[in-house]
């Protein structure tokens, strides 16, 4: 088995090459801070689901995921032009929830580990003033 297959190797010019046209051809100030974090490319090229994520709150990032998949067959016609494979696969944004969720567990693991350490401390303090003699004077 080669060590990047051919759908990967597809998938990645997707990308590049898409960055470009989003840019250069929609022109949409609204899909300028947009981040493709993944392409999967079917292994008949047919299809490519290209994972996207961006800010705002979650109505906002439906709509501009809903204008992505709208300018989809524009998109699919430029990626034929530019890049030289016989199948063009049929374009698939999607909003890319793993940046949301990593960023939901490390708030979780920060705060747990400052609860953590708040009752070490606390236990740490309590330990220090059972172990230091009292003075008798």
């Amino acid at each position: 088995m080669k060590a990047f297959p051919r759908t990967r190797r597809i998938g990645e010019q997707i990308r590049r090459e898409l960055a470009e046209l989003i840019r250069d051809e929609l022109r949409d100030p609204r899909l300028t801070l947009i981040s493709m974090t993944g392409v999967e490319v079917s292994r008949d090229l047919a299809h490519a689901r290209i994972y996207v994520t961006l800010m705002g709150d979650p109505a906002e990032r439906a709509e501009r995921v809903a204008d992505l998949n709208h300018a989809a067959p524009l998109l699919r016609r430029e990626l034929g032009r530019r890049m030289h494979i016989r199948t063009v696969p049929k374009l698939e944004f999607r909003y890319d929830e793993v940046v949301e969720h990593g960023a939901r567990l490390s708030a979780l693991i920060d705060a747990a580990v400052a609860a953590d350490a708040g009752r070490h401390h606390g236990a740490s303090d309590a330990a220090t003033e059972r172990a230091t003699p009292e003075d008798p004077a």
